[in-house]
């Protein structure tokens, strides 16, 4: 690849450069590869009965969907399994908010991927106020105790945040609009959320400086470019997973 992704872990979304990118054939050289070598390095989990979590957090039409379609393609549909995060229902608001995700962490030697997490105690329940000052500012530690427990287990732990611009963000609402097929992900809630973008970029900010670990380590992904974001995707997960299975 002509950019060496991950040469320096940045952790504020201003400093990510949005222009990278990269062409259809290095994208396609490169999904190849990554995959191929992401299917092995989930069999090897699987003999070693190392859990796998990874946690998928960004921006409305990030593209988090599509990383999340590219990095499951090649691994054993019976080893992974994709939880869509949205509002506790009537019997899961009755427990700690940590509850249901407890429910849904990966057993040993299987892949649990979140898209969209239990981060959204300190991102959109902080910022349309569904939680307390208090109880957002206190999760940072839950949410920190509650991943060092599955680290202890042995679980692997990779987070990402897609990051775009709110021009690119606008156009692809735009393309969602005009497109029949694709118009039913477009909501209410995504255009009035674009007016407290610069809130949940705070948010997000704070929210990695005091959530970042070594062994539960934030990915920031320009995300402007499908192409570059999903190959910076695929290719930390297999970094993380060389590093600690091999």
């Amino acid at each position: 690849m002509k950019q060496t992704l991950f040469k320096t872990r940045i952790l504020n979304v201003t400093q990510l450069d949005l222009n990278q990118s990269l062409q259809s054939e290095e994208y396609q050289v490169c999904m190849k590869d990554l995959k191929n070598q992401i299917r092995d390095l989930t069999f090897l989990a699987k003999a070693k009965d190392r859990p796998i979590l990874i946690v998928f957090e960004g921006w409305d039409a990030a593209g988090k969907g599509g990383a999340i379609r590219r990095l499951t393609s090649e691994i054993d549909p019976r080893l992974f399994e994709v939880h869509n995060i949205s509002a506790p229902n009537g019997d899961e608001i009755q427990h700690h908010y940590l509850w249901r995700f407890w429910n849904r962490i990966p057993k040993k030697g299987h892949v649990g991927i979140f898209d969209r997490s239990y981060y959204g105690r300190v991102l959109v329940e902080r910022v349309e106020g569904f939680a307390t000052d208090v109880e957002w500012s206190r999760a940072y530690e839950e949410i920190f105790l509650f991943e060092e427990q599955l680290q202890s287990f042995g679980t692997i732990i990779i987070k990402f945040w897609l990051h775009i611009s709110s021009d690119e963000q606008l156009a692809r609402f735009e393309m969602r609009k005009n497109d029949p097929l694709k118009r039913w992900k477009l909501t209410e809630e995504d255009w009035r959320n674009r007016d407290k973008w610069h809130l949940y970029e705070d948010a997000a900010n704070e929210m990695f400086q005091k959530t970042d670990s070594p062994k539960a380590p934030w990915h920031l992904v320009p995300a402007n470019d499908k192409y570059f974001a999903r190959v910076m995707v695929l290719d930390a997960v297999k970094k993380r997973l060389e590093e600690e299975l091999r």
